[in-house]
């Protein structure tokens, strides 16, 4: 029961990483100029909105590893 419970909480956090991914401004732009990321931004990706969803994304990333590394423990 618990490794049905990882395992959905493995997904929705996959999917939430490739969506945060895909938000991230590019080299031309990204998902993130939709929602005003683009507004003012520089280079180096320094507006208030682009550090926290860089933040949002680590640790979206970290909890990801986690639940990856959980998950190989449990089924060997």
């Amino acid at each position: 029961m618990l490794t049905i419970a990882i395992v959905v909480v493995h997904v929705i956090v996959a999917l939430l990483l490739v969506l945060l991914v895909l938000l991230h401004s590019g080299r031309g732009g990204g998902l993130s100029d939709m929602f005003g990321g683009g507004i003012g931004a520089s280079a180096a990706g320094s507006t208030v909105m682009e550090r926290n969803l860089d933040r949002i994304t680590v640790a979206v990333a970290v909890v990801f590893a986690f639940t990856t590394v959980i998950l190989a423990l449990r089924l060997q």
